[in-house]
């Protein structure tokens, strides 16, 4: 081959490199974009954490409870979570029946909830998670991401 031949080959070679390469800002706008795909739920507050409570406790009592309590607060509803060794337990106030997901950085479950707004969730998630609630009456709850 000729020079110009190689000088070619070799701009052409970086011209695809280049292409191959996404740009950060790229990514971040994608990433902010996916961020807004669930704008339509009300994010709900987590209001209360048993596990706060527990240095206080201690110095009262001397034995702590062995199960979690959690309740995150939106408008519409609250969620009423309870951590046990194996499971969520749960509640909706006021009562009524929907789907409840857990978002996980493994994928999506989904559990019912019956008409007195009770749930269940099994195994216990291992890394970070999230609730959405999305009710039959519309109602539609996120939580923030949280970690047991």
């Amino acid at each position: 081959m000729r020079d110009d031949d190689d000088e070619l080959l070799a701009a052409l070679g970086e011209a695809l490199r280049a292409r191959e390469a996404v740009p950060e800002w790229f990514v971040e706008t994608g990433k902010n974009a996916y961020a807004w795909h669930n704008i339509d739920a009300e994010l709900a507050q987590l209001t209360y954490d048993s596990d706060s409570d527990r240095n206080a406790v201690a110095m009262v009592r001397s034995e702590a409870a062995s199960i979690r309590a959690l309740t995150f607060t939106s408008a519409q509803l609250s969620i009423e979570l309870e951590v046990t060794e194996g499971s969520l337990v749960g509640q909706i106030i006021p009562p009524r029946a929907g789907t409840l997901e857990v978002h996980t950085t493994a994928g999506v479950t989904s559990s019912p909830v019956d008409e007195i707004g009770c749930f269940m969730v099994e195994p216990v998630p291992s890394g970070p998670f999230r609730l959405r609630c999305r009710m039959e009456d519309g109602a539609d709850v996120l939580t923030g991401w949280i970690t047991l």
